[in-house]
């Protein structure tokens, strides 16, 4: 990435050192139309300070290169994601990386819009107690496999909030949340992506009033083998609207989500103590539910492939099952008088549901099975002890404080 005014960088900081009082915290500000804007919105994320905020006039940046932000408690301010507000459009990116990169902890961005990044939107790493609010992260071309993968995407960090952000248009998942704990999603769209919300290899984390359609699949909580942080657990999907999921899978062959169905719903793969309540779903062609084991080839010893305590409980069904998007799925549903019920079970591990409708077992408790050795039989499961309710997720109070 070019990073220019690196002059001025060193001198600030030979008289900072000088400096035996401590500076206030300020607002810089950047307009897009002043000459050399990219370069000063970079400039702006370098010099700034912790308490500062970065203060983005309404304006479209023609963005050549990615942004990085490495200084702990800045807030990164827009005067909104819609049109008219504050617009980061990478359409001109050079490179393949994301359009914003932020490595520090305490940080808040709100109120802009990224678009058309040659890699993942913003991503965070290793940045704890990150605030993402307000945001519009999209591919303006609609869903294109040459899109970035990831739209919105906090990594190996404890304390993750995503309040009222819109994804659309990304290879991989619109918001994902991978190696984290401690985590909220609230509030948001996830629209024509292939997953629209992904819960991976974290703990402890609520997924709630969100909207998720028109994606591959709705939302996703995955436990995937080989990753530093494994036994993806403790993890609520409740109150959101998962419909109309039926957009074709256009993730990159190899991609581990090239492998959801068009029409899935909510699907759970070798997580523990999940919890899915209180959503609505409507028109998921596959199934409002899946729930299953990994079944791929892995040479992780430590990795655990199966779905546990996995409950679903109290949501609303409506039409789901008349177009299943795995193999042979046609076939079951034209056995089943042209849909299968609208869970869907691989018949792998232990789960719950007292949902007042259908459950399909494909039998294959065995992960090492193949699938084409399926046998399709209607499931009961609501009989069991459900595990203990999980609790709510509690975030800073910082945090919280920053979107109210």
């Amino acid at each position: 990435m070019r990073i220019l005014g690196l002059r001025h960088v060193a001198t600030l900081c030979i008289v900072a050192a000088s400096v035996a009082t401590p500076t206030m915290a300020e607002t810089i500000n950047v307009s897009a139309t002043t000459p050399d804007a990219n370069e000063k919105l970079q400039e702006a994320l370098i010099l700034a300070k912790p308490g500062d905020v970065v203060q983005l006039g309404a304006g479209v940046w023609n963005l050549a290169d990615g942004l990085s932000l490495d200084v702990p408690n800045v807030t990164i301010r827009g005067a909104g994601a819609g049109e008219g507000g504050s617009i980061l459009d990478f359409s001109a990116q050079q490179g393949a990386g994301e359009g914003l990169l932020v490595t520090s902890d305490d940080v808040f961005l709100t109120d802009f819009a990224v678009l058309n990044t040659k890699g993942d939107g913003i991503k965070s790493k290793g940045a704890d107690r990150i605030v993402y609010h307000k945001l519009r992260v999209e591919w303006t071309a609609g869903p294109k496999q040459t899109n970035g993968a990831y739209g919105i995407y906090p990594v190996e960090s404890r304390d993750v909030l995503i309040d009222s952000v819109f994804v659309r248009g990304a290879s991989d998942a619109g918001i994902y949340v991978g190696q984290s704990r401690n985590i909220v999603v609230r509030e948001s769209i996830a629209q024509e992506n292939v997953a629209g919300i992904e819960i991976e290899n974290s703990y402890d984390a609520d997924v709630h009033d969100n909207v998720a359609t028109k994606n591959t699949g709705g939302i996703l909580v995955f436990d995937l083998p080989s990753l530093p942080m494994q036994g993806g657990h403790n993890v609520r999907v409740f109150e959101n609207v998962v419909k109309d999921n039926s957009t074709p899978n256009f993730a990159p062959k190899g991609n581990i989500v090239a492998s959801v169905p068009t029409g899935t719903g909510v699907l759970i793969m070798a997580n523990r103590n999940v919890e899915i309540f209180d959503n609505i779903f409507d028109q998921n062609g596959t199934a409002n539910v899946m729930i299953v084991g990994y079944r791929y080839e892995h040479k992780d010893p430590q990795y655990q492939p199966l779905p546990k305590a996995i409950v679903v409980r109290d949501n609303q069904h409506g039409k789901a099952g008349y177009a299943p998007g795995f193999p042979g799925g046609d076939r079951m549903a034209a056995a089943m008088g042209g849909s299968i019920p609208p869970i869907l079970w691989d018949g792998s591990g232990d789960a719950i549901v007292t949902d007042k409708v259908g459950v399909l077992s494909l039998n294959l408790p065995d992960v090492r099975t193949p699938q084409t050795e399926a046998k399709p039989a209607p499931a009961d499961l609501s009989k069991g002890t459900p595990p203990a309710p999980l609790p709510t997720i509690k975030l800073p109070a910082a945090m919280e404080a920053k979107v109210k």
